[in-house]
């Protein structure tokens, strides 16, 4: 499989680590970046072929990655149509840009139907990431397959019916990270003030999480009943749980999530508007 990215920043460069080698060779993969240094050390580390601007090389890849930040996306992909209108055969477009709504991104490229919209998360970093993928019609099984393919060489995937749910999967997975990170952050400063060093807090938080995630990733039991199993009436965790309950913080997570996809529908609306 040959694929081209359009962009070669944090989340592509996850991507490719994921892809070459495993996928498909190094050269097997072509990056456009307008960042000398970028192209310099996806080339130096995976022997990727690289080029400061869309080429004839991006079309002659069965797979194109849109890899730009969504208020770049109509800019960066206009090179692209009278490439695609040409191209001897059908790429697929592969957007993983927040926001960008299918029919934008086709109208975009002049009225180009091949499209699987995506949403992975940072943890494709170290290949445990999990993403959320939605197909145009105009898009093939082969091509629905090489979409999942491309997504499952850095983690796991989950295909979706209807377009508008993918951005419940940015308010869950994409921006989900954050999150966990803001918790541990949290534990962290609650183990300095009950007296233990920053270093002991941040062990004991980030082991705890990592342990806990595994624990329900392997087990068949819901994680509500995982819970219920650490909380005894009356114990220590029975404490901290309701203390929680009664500052809102699960109502505040809900929230949170909530907000995160109504910020993805809100981006897809500013950003697909026409001038």
């Amino acid at each position: 499989m040959k694929i081209a990215f359009i962009g070669g920043g944090n989340m592509a460069a996850a991507l490719i680590a994921g892809l070459a080698g495993k996928v498909t060779p190094g050269a097997g993969i072509h990056v456009v970046d307008p960042s000398p240094a970028a192209l310099e050390a996806l080339h130096a580390r995976h022997g990727v072929t690289t080029a400061a601007s869309i080429d004839a090389a991006v079309t002659g890849a069965e797979v194109i990655v849109l890899a730009v930040k969504p208020q770049s996306m109509r800019e960066a992909v206009a090179p692209l149509v009278p490439l695609l209108a040409g191209a001897a055969h059908a790429p697929l477009v592969l957007s993983i840009a927040a926001g960008i709504r299918s029919a934008d991104l086709s109208r975009w490229l002049g009225g180009y139907g091949a499209i699987v919209r995506c949403m992975p998360n940072t943890p494709a970093l170290i290949g445990m990431g999990i993403s959320g993928l939605v197909a145009s019609g105009g898009v093939t099984e082969a091509q629905r397959l090489a979409a999942d393919q491309v997504l499952r060489a850095v983690g796991g995937t989950v295909w979706l019916d209807d377009e508008a749910k993918i951005d419940a999967v940015t308010g869950v997975s994409g921006s989900g990270p954050a999150y966990v990170f803001y918790f541990i952050e949290a534990m962290q400063q609650a183990a300095v003030e009950l007296g233990l060093t920053a270093e002991q807090g941040i062990e004991l938080a980030r082991a705890t999480f990592s342990g806990a995630a595994e624990l329900a990733a392997r087990s068949d039991e819901p994680v509500n009943v995982l819970r219920e199993r650490v909380t005894s009436t009356g114990g220590t965790t029975y404490a901290a749980l309701t203390s929680m309950e009664e500052s809102g913080v699960k109502a505040a997570i809900v929230t949170a999530v909530k907000a995160a996809a109504a910020r993805g529908r809100e981006l897809g609306e500013q950003l697909g508007r026409d001038d």
